[in-house]
């Protein structure tokens, strides 16, 4: 068993692993970059679905689509057992409080891109669709509410993605997010990383906060419909006071986030 877990880590820290994982990062930018692009066309009034399933449906629109899909799946599961490989191999000579963090942040990093990774696979496959994510939400969130403690869960996972937000939000504000890049030597490339990550961190955290407040509210109000996931978050942007300029500045926000996370495929430290 011991022979088989590093012959696992030592596959995983390979070059050219690292290499496909570090694409996981640019197929993701590009996804945010589109989600960005959907988010200004409902600003202007136009349509589309403002979630992950929309942008990988605008990608798998594009000249060579099935290639794309099958890329960006790759690239994205390759990052998701990086992660993985993080979260049981690595930080083990930390201290306890700070391993354990370590850990669960890179759990749930390997989580998020699995989840990626799974939707391109299923519009690879020619078996998903964006069109129904907001019913898919809502009849989710119905079925957790009918389940023993389903409501309190539901609150608990929303308020977790609404704070999981503000955290990307101060991560930004306090550039923390360098820590975890090797800078560029140039002052010009190192200002543009930096307010990349700034405008881009701020907007997704946004992004986060009202999709975790839809959860949790439509739990307390046992109203499942409401629960629409990121697509319902940002039209809710939308229909508040001024919320097509909020709506059009986060969608522009989460274009930076997605430039940013292809900067972050070259410069991101796997190893740390």
């Amino acid at each position: 068993m011991r022979q088989a877990a590093n012959a696992a880590e030592d596959v995983t820290n390979s070059h050219t692993f690292e290499l496909l994982a570090r694409a996981g990062f640019a197929a993701s930018g590009v996804l945010h970059f589109l989600l960005g692009a959907i988010a200004i066309r409902l600003a202007m009034g136009g349509s589309g679905n403002a979630d992950f399933s929309g942008a990988v449906s605008e990608l798998a629109s594009q000249p060579a689509g099935p290639f794309l899909l099958w890329a960006s799946f790759a690239a994205c599961a390759a990052l998701a057992v990086w992660q993985a490989s993080d979260a049981i191999f690595d930080y083990n000579r930390l201290p306890t409080k700070e391993k354990a963090g370590k850990k669960a942040k890179a759990a749930a990093q390997a989580l998020v891109f699995a989840g990626l990774a799974l939707t391109l696979a299923n519009f690879a496959m020619g078996t998903g669709s964006g069109a129904d994510n907001q019913k898919s939400a809502s009849d989710f969130t119905a079925a957790v509410m009918k389940a023993p403690g389903g409501v309190a869960l539901l609150v608990l996972v929303g308020t977790g993605i609404a704070v999981t937000g503000v955290i990307y939000a101060i991560r930004g504000f306090k550039k923390s997010f360098e820590k975890h890049l090797t800078m560029p030597a140039s002052p010009s490339a190192r200002k543009a990383v930096t307010v990349l990550g700034v405008v881009g961190y701020v907007a997704k955290g946004v992004v986060l906060l009202l999709s975790g407040l839809l959860i949790a509210i439509a739990a307390l109000r046992a109203h499942p419909e409401e629960s629409t996931g990121l697509d319902g978050g940002l039209r809710a942007l939308r229909d508040q006071p001024f919320g097509v300029y909020l709506l059009a500045a986060v969608g522009a926000g989460l274009i930076f986030y997605g430039v940013y996370m292809v900067v972050r495929a070259r410069l991101a430290k796997m190893n740390q």
